[in-house]
């Protein structure tokens, strides 16, 4: 059984901002791929088309988007936002992740 992906209230508040300045229908998606300095990375793109097999958060205004093939990848994880004197960013808290970059944007399992 896969637990789920949250959002923060500060992230979901952030998501929502970004998408009303994206349009009608626009959605955050956040995936996993190869690469990176640890071996997987986090990607967030803003998207329009859901698939069947989305994972599907809905919070406040944001809409989030997980692909299947990312899912197991991100299990547990909660997405956070960010905004300290290195800059502001989505910081993803994997519990799944064995290892990570400085930069937090890639890990490894």
């Amino acid at each position: 059984m896969t637990t789920a992906v949250t959002i923060s209230d500060r992230a979901a508040r952030r998501i929502g901002e970004i998408l009303k300045g994206e349009g009608l229908g626009a959605m955050l998606r956040i995936s996993v791929e190869g690469g990176g300095c640890s071996g997987f990375q986090y990607k967030f793109d803003i998207d329009r088309d859901r698939t069947d097999d989305d994972l599907v958060i809905e919070q406040d205004n944001a809409v989030v988007l997980v692909d299947s093939a990312s899912q197991p990848f991100l299990a547990g994880s909660q997405v956070d936002f960010v905004d300290d004197l290195i800059g502001a960013s989505f910081r993803v808290n994997n519990p799944n992740a064995t290892a990570s970059c400085g930069c937090g944007t890639s890990f490894s399992i």
